[in-house]
């Protein structure tokens, strides 16, 4: 395979100006590549960002930006950890004769950022990685504070974020979401039920790849992402041949013999939630407030399921004013 750099001059020119890149290796056939910002201050706060399917760590590298625009190494107040999650693109996989949980990834996120050094971060995920985020929030110490975008464990509330009857808003964002679990998520249960056979049909051809990935961006965004964004994103999947080995995990939710996506307890640990309205999972405060110790919330009208591509602005500050709400020296 030809470095990908030279084989996607669109990835190269994402790349070359971004974060600095590293691979670690944790176990035999394992290893973890993350990009990251460093910060020189002593007490700068450590922030790991875990994207989803179908997504990449180029997801985050928007907001990267962002903080390389606003803040100089010596006043960049966080260290920002962006890996990409065991089993995507550029970071290897478990074993496939053997199952790979959402516990197992997580154990291998978390071990990454104590390698880092870091006796103590903060967790933020959307889609997938709002479960490996959970999961290391209610699983370790360390991991002191949980930011979502995507909460993994939801249930239709009967009534609104006031206690009062749904709104028309809220009702059509139920219906959406309705329709959606009828319509839209045979994606997941071909996933689910026969991974190794859509595994071989889709990355046998680059347009099958781009046809099954490249409509979640058109179908789940609010705001599409351009044209180059989508196709860099397949592009890194295609390149690195790891479209099979990400869906498999979607096996613990179909498969009886398969260890189930965890069933999350309460999260002690402070919770914050930005709800991007164009997402498919509505993020209802009432509903979210039942699932841990909510202390932020902020809904925004525009944005959907790639809500770092799509409004990195409004992410970023986000989790900046989670952060400076959350975090004691």
């Amino acid at each position: 395979m030809k470095p990908l750099n030279k084989t996607n001059p669109s990835l190269a020119l994402r790349t070359s100006g971004s974060p600095r890149r590293k691979t670690i290796g944790f176990m035999k056939g394992l290893t973890v590549h993350f990009v990251a910002l460093f910060s020189e201050r002593e007490d700068a706060v450590p922030i790991t960002l875990l994207h989803g399917w179908p997504g990449s760590f180029l997801e985050f590298l928007p907001m990267a930006s962002l903080l390389r625009e606003k803040y100089l190494p010596k006043d960049l107040p966080y260290h920002i950890i962006i890996p990409s999650v065991p089993g995507y693109t550029l970071s290897g996989g478990g074993l496939l004769d053997k199952e790979w949980r959402v516990p197992d990834s997580a154990r291998v996120l978390h071990t990454l950022m104590l390698e880092l050094g870091f006796e103590r971060y903060i967790a933020h995920g959307g889609d997938v990685g709002s479960f490996l985020a959970t999961t290391m929030a209610v699983s370790y110490e360390q991991c002191v504070a949980l930011h979502l975008n995507f909460f993994p464990s939801f249930s239709i509330p009967e009534e609104s974020s006031n206690g009062k009857e749904l709104s028309d808003f809220e009702k059509k964002v139920i219906e959406r979401y309705k329709l959606w679990a009828r319509e839209g998520n045979g994606y997941a249960i071909e996933h689910g039920t026969r991974p190794a056979t859509i595994a071989f049909a889709i990355n046998s051809n680059p347009l099958s790849l781009l046809a099954w990935i490249g409509e979640k961006f058109l179908e789940w965004s609010d705001q599409t992402p351009s044209l180059d964004e989508i196709l860099t994103n397949v592009s890194l999947y295609w390149f690195t041949d790891s479209f099979p080995r990400s869906i498999y995990p979607y096996q613990a939710s179909f498969n009886k013999s398969a260890e189930p996506l965890p069933d999350f307890p309460y999260v002690i640990k402070p919770l914050g939630f930005s709800w991007f309205t164009g997402e498919i999972m509505p993020g209802f405060q009432s509903a979210i407030a039942k699932q841990g110790n909510l202390v932020f919330y902020r809904k925004h009208d525009k944005g959907g399921h790639f809500a770092a591509i799509e409004r990195p602005m409004d992410m970023l500050q986000d989790i900046e004013d989670f952060t400076h709400l959350v975090w004691q020296a």
